[in-house]
């Protein structure tokens, strides 16, 4: 096995010497990407002074919405240090940056069975010699005079939006070990959010830790409760680009994110142990210190990637124990929000890099996609496989509800609330998200095809549910023959209601403002009554959206999207005209009804300040650094 500073030692002498590092090949720092980027056009300067409360948060995404460059912010109020971001803003950038090592990690990825063995006998997987070379981990010592010792109020305080509760690392790499099995080659580089001023933090000693369900460092912190003992946690933040993608990948089993950082970016991940931490000597700002067990402070509220504010919950008290910084480092951000953002671009990489590897992992699986426009995680689309059919003369999904189960039980993908799976060979991509609705509700039998997962665990961002990371989940799973055609004018009972067409087969209808549970029950049965005797008109219209404003649900696809799957917790906002209970299965003999208005436990939906809007026009003028990009 690999073994992380023994720097090439047992590896095959085959393995090439490390890449000579030039400026137009492999980035050994951040300030080499940063002066790739605006050498060949792809980033601009603003030198003028910006102020990190809100401002530079919201010429990010005035830039992003644009498809704009990188921003270096040179003059960050507050702080010595200069900012970058939306380095990843378009997948063309991304693509850009990673042009000399992407081919070999693809063919890496496809290795997926046996990645290790792959870097271990690259002489036998062409191409890979390199890149194996550059994946084994370099221990080295400490740079003592590369960085200095700073406080966290040094930092650039990026506040993004105006109700968070402090300022926020958003591109961290987050190292923590296995107490059980230290060392790098177990440890675990994820991106989770940190918060690093305001709430109850004491500052420059305390920081808040946020992650998710089904995180690596939750099992690390775990053990290390377990044992009793407090959980040793690094956060690096920049350093070459790779080293940040590597912390949102999700890597084939034995594939250490270190590793990969390091066959991604064409130079070994450099770390080193001191001063009791592990230090990645790459990156421009390292944050060191300890999570003691049930140590929790509250966290939040934070504009998070759905398009909402997470709000303020206990979550895990990192205690700082140092904070370094390169010299004349730059710091590395980006903003989250409705998508798409920044991250949407995050998510066509990694899919590029990592193709069908999920699909290979489940057996009969042929695709899947995390719908980014509904915030990834509340909507899946899937396309399987039906090879029973000697079996299966009606032609009822069958073993698509096996992959179903498959795919909800794996990692991330198991925080889905909805999960829409169909077969057959003439199924559009799961990516063309208007044909494959289309494809599917023409072939949706309510009474049959809905299967709920109650009181089961959501996305911890979503607040659709009844409480923290508890909701429900719903597969809609339909093979067959087309069962219908789709209305693409709207029946008279509908045009009675003013209702809205989203798509064919879609309509959205306006509801009353939403109260509680009771009253939806009985205006729902209202609902019922008023559609059931023109059930056989709207046998065409499988699907219809409750909303708060239908005009804006019907407007865009991306706006039926979010609207439909962030603000539905499945058990409880899902309805059907003549619905029925039979031995615990539910179905309906009529449409569907989804019932996405607004509800009182939702979180606030991000909104822009006015007066910050207001306030950064002027780097979009003609003449400013800006121009034409806002």
């Amino acid at each position: 096995m690999l073994t992380a500073g023994h720097q090439g030692r047992g590896i095959c002498s085959k393995l090439q010497p490390e890449r000579i590092n030039t400026p137009d090949m492999i980035y050994a720092t951040l300030q080499d990407c940063v002066n790739d980027l605006e050498k060949n056009g792809h980033l601009v300067r603003i030198r003028e002074e910006v102020d990190p409360n809100l401002e530079m948060a919201a010429i990010h995404l005035r830039v992003h919405e644009n498809e704009g460059p990188a921003i270096l912010f040179e003059n960050v109020k507050g702080s010595t240090y200069r900012a970058v971001s939306n380095l990843f803003g378009t997948l063309q950038r991304s693509r850009y940056i990673f042009r000399h090592t992407l081919d070999d990690i693809q063919k890496l990825v496809k290795l997926r069975n046996n990645p290790m063995e792959a870097l271990k006998k690259p002489w036998k997987h062409t191409g890979l010699v390199g890149t194996a070379w550059s994946a084994l981990p370099r221990k080295t010592g400490f740079p003592a005079n590369q960085f200095d010792t700073i406080h966290i109020q040094d930092l650039p305080l990026i506040r993004h939006w105006p109700k968070d509760g402090g300022a926020f690392v958003t591109l961290p790499q987050v190292y923590t070990e296995d107490p059980d099995q230290p060392g790098i080659m177990h440890a675990n580089l994820g991106m989770y959010r940190i918060q690093l001023n305001g709430n109850e933090y004491t500052l420059n000693e305390e920081i808040g830790l946020h992650y998710q369900l089904h995180r690596g460092i939750g099992v690390h912190q775990t053990r290390a409760n377990r044992r009793g003992e407090p959980l040793k946690v690094s956060i690096f933040v920049g350093g070459p680009p790779a080293h940040s993608v590597a912390a949102v990948m999700p890597l084939p089993e034995g594939l250490g994110e270190a590793a990969f950082a390091g066959a991604l970016s064409g130079r070994r991940f450099r770390y080193t142990r001191h001063d009791g931490h592990v230090i990645s000597t790459d990156a421009d700002f390292i944050i060191t210190g300890e999570v003691h067990p049930l140590e929790n402070k509250p966290e939040g509220p934070f504009g998070d990637h759905l398009g909402y504010y997470s709000l303020q919950h206990p979550f895990p008290l990192m205690r700082v124990h140092r904070v370094y910084a390169r010299k004349n480092a730059i710091w590395p951000f980006t903003v989250v929000g409705r998508p798409p953002q920044e991250d949407t671009s995050f998510g066509k990489l990694i899919h590029e890099i990592t193709g069908d590897a999920i699909p290979n992992e489940i057996p009969g699986l042929k695709e899947v996609h995390a719908v980014d426009a509904s915030g990834v995680h509340p909507l899946l689309l899937a396309i399987g496989s039906e090879r029973y059919t000697p079996y299966n003369p009606a032609a009822q999904p069958s073993e698509l509800l096996t992959i179903a189960n498959h795919i909800l039980g794996t990692g991330q993908l198991s925080l889905a609330k909805f999960l829409w799976i169909t077969g057959g060979e003439d199924a559009p991509h799961a990516h063309d998200v208007e044909a494959f609705f289309r494809y599917m509700l023409e072939r949706l039998q309510p009474a049959r095809d809905i299967h709920f997962h109650t009181h089961t665990t959501i996305d911890t961002l979503d607040y659709s549910g009844t409480s923290l990371n508890q909701g429900s989940k719903v597969v809609f799973a339909a093979y067959g023959p087309p069962v219908r055609s789709l209305d693409t004018t709207l029946p008279e009972v509908l045009g009675a209601l003013n209702a809205r067409w989203v798509m064919p087969g879609v309509a959205a209808v306006k509801g009353l403002s939403f109260t509680n549970y009771t009253s939806a029950e009985q205006e729902m049965e209202q609902l019922n009554q008023l559609l059931s005797p023109h059930i056989d008109a709207l046998k065409n219209v499988p699907l219809m959206i409750l909303a708060d404003d239908p005009d804006e649900v019907s407007a865009k696809l991306n706006n039926f999207l979010w609207i439909t799957f962030t603000r539905c917790n499945p058990s409880h906002d899902i309805y059907g005209v003549q619905s029925f209970v039979e031995y615990k299965h539910w179905g309906c003999h009529g449409p569907v009804i989804i019932d996405a208005r607004i509800k009182p436990h939702h979180a606030p939906v991000l909104e822009k300040d006015p007066e910050v809007e207001k306030r950064i026009d002027r780097f979009f003028v003609q003449g400013a650094p800006l121009a034409g990009w806002g």
